[in-house]
């Protein structure tokens, strides 16, 4: 790593081309969000060891229900599977779990198992792995709209007192930072709807390779092109 100081605490990811990934290979698309799912769990592993504090996933958006029902499916039980055995890990590694989103139509089984996770990692420590499932960067900004008109209505606050820091308390994890790197993979360079209102002032990488072929090589290898730029949030080059 070029510079240990200079490390991002907070990198989200766009997993891109698991789809494809299987097609070019013949396979069903399932099994290319199989493999994504293996990719997963070495960046989880490896941005442990490389100190950053944050990882996002963008693991399922409002739009994917619009897929085939039985990918739709497969990619709920993956998640279960994941609630299922991997939290454990997740849980004995200090890490904390923390899911964005909304919770319908997710089915009742899993919320349930989301939250619960949820609540047996909340006093971790170490890494936070954040998953965004049925999230849209659209619908999170509505909802921290709804939240806060109810709370003028209920007489908790001053709707002139509306700032940006007040607002963004509204969001699904309002404890997390920004994100100081996007990282998409298969060259599709968009964001989707994804953080929309976080990703205001990060770093994009867009990698050639497919989410399943991204591996911790890969993930060093961002942060190194995150490390040679400089983040100026608006304001001029040091003199």
């Amino acid at each position: 790593m070029q510079d240990n100081l200079k490390i991002p605490k907070h990198i989200a990811f766009i997993m891109d081309g698991n789809g494809r990934w299987a097609k070019e290979r013949g396979l069903n698309r399932t099994c290319g969000h199989r493999e994504g799912v293996k990719r997963v769990k070495e960046i989880i592993r490896g941005a442990g060891q490389l100190g950053i504090q944050v990882v996002t996933f963008f693991a399922f958006s409002t739009e994917n229900w619009s897929r085939p029902k039985n990918e739709v499916a497969v990619l709920m039980r993956y998640l279960d599977n994941f609630l299922g055995k991997e939290i454990l890990q997740l849980h004995k590694n200090n890490m904390r779990f923390i899911v964005i989103g909304r919770g319908q139509p997710i089915p009742k089984y899993l919320q349930v198992k989301i939250k619960k996770a949820q609540d047996e990692t909340s006093g971790n420590t170490g890494l936070k792995v954040v998953l965004a499932i049925n999230y849209g960067g659209r619908q999170e900004i509505v909802d921290a709209a709804k939240e806060f008109a109810k709370d003028v209505l209920a007489g908790k606050v001053d709707p002139e007192s509306l700032e940006e820091k007040r607002f963004s308390s509204y969001f699904y994890a309002a404890d997390i930072p920004d994100p100081d790197l996007l990282i998409r993979t298969s060259e599709e360079m968009r964001i989707s709807n994804f953080l929309l209102w976080q990703l205001s002032y990060s770093e994009f990488y867009f990698s050639r390779k497919y989410w399943p072929d991204f591996g911790i090589d890969d993930l060093k290898e961002a942060i190194k092109e995150y490390q040679k730029r400089e983040r100026r949030f608006g304001g001029l080059n040091a003199c």
